[in-house]
């Protein structure tokens, strides 16, 4: 397994809708639009900063709802959600996109730690490397909902290292619909107090003009490995790395 931080495929065919124009494959572009955080709250009920989606006049908000994705299974979606989260107002509500509800579900286990085991709605280990492959999951679905600030975060609090939100978000403008088929997981592997997991992934992407797209590689997926001393977030499996490759659809 590479181990070096952020191994990024280059030179691929923009644009990348898979991927997004300023994701995995992108270029990383500077640009003079800024993003201005939008507060959510934290697993504390204090308030967290997550990037707020880019809106023009003749674009309003287009995330895709909860509800409008799973109809009455969002509903059950939210009641999990509501269970485990300590938040004072988590982001569980069928307006929001499955994939920032199913975010709030993982973090919300991850913070319970040996407890998540015997807690009704934490199905999934948080350490495990289901909730590894399950980042990669949650990446895709919310940029299939146009949720890119959930997106974002996948790769951690502070979104990808080396890009600017604004930049992230613009790369996935003329992509329409995204979906991630994930390989088999090998066991992940400890170095250096941190865990990786490699999550192989075949990437299908849908552009605005009606091209379809496909990528194959995989995603290096990171959480520290019980350091004392390590935050909630720390501990978290987030996104570190990617390689992609475009291949014939």
């Amino acid at each position: 397994m590479i181990r070096s931080p952020y191994w990024i495929a280059l030179g691929i065919a923009l644009p990348l809708a898979g991927c997004g124009d300023g994701g995995e494959a992108g270029s990383m572009r500077n640009s003079a639009a800024t993003q201005a955080p939008a507060p959510t709250a934290s697993p504390a009920g204090t308030p967290r900063t997550l990037p707020a989606p880019i809106k023009t006049a003749a674009e309003p908000d287009r995330i895709l709802a909860c509800s409008a994705e799973r109809g009455r299974a969002a509903d059950r979606l939210v009641r999990i959600c509501t269970s485990v989260s300590p938040a004072t107002h988590p982001p569980c509500n069928v307006a929001n996109s499955c994939a920032m509800i199913e975010d709030e579900i993982a973090r919300s286990c991850a913070l319970l730690g040996d407890d998540a085991a015997t807690t009704p709605g934490c199905s999934v280990a948080p350490k495990s490397d289901a909730a590894a492959a399950a980042v990669v999951r949650r990446y895709y679905a919310a940029i299939n909902a146009h949720d890119y600030a959930t997106a974002w975060t996948q790769w951690g609090p502070d979104g990808r290292p080396g890009q600017r939100f604004a930049d992230f978000q613009k790369g996935f403008a003329r992509t329409r619909a995204t979906s991630v088929t994930i390989g088999q997981v090998p066991p992940s592997e400890g170095a250096a107090g941190s865990v990786y997991a490699t999550i192989p992934v075949t990437v299908d992407a849908q552009l605005t003009d009606g091209r379809q797209q496909r990528f194959a590689g995989q995603y290096v997926v990171r959480r520290v490995n019980d350091v004392p001393g390590a935050s909630a977030d720390q501990l978290r499996w987030h996104i570190d790395s990617a390689m992609l490759k475009p291949v014939a659809p």
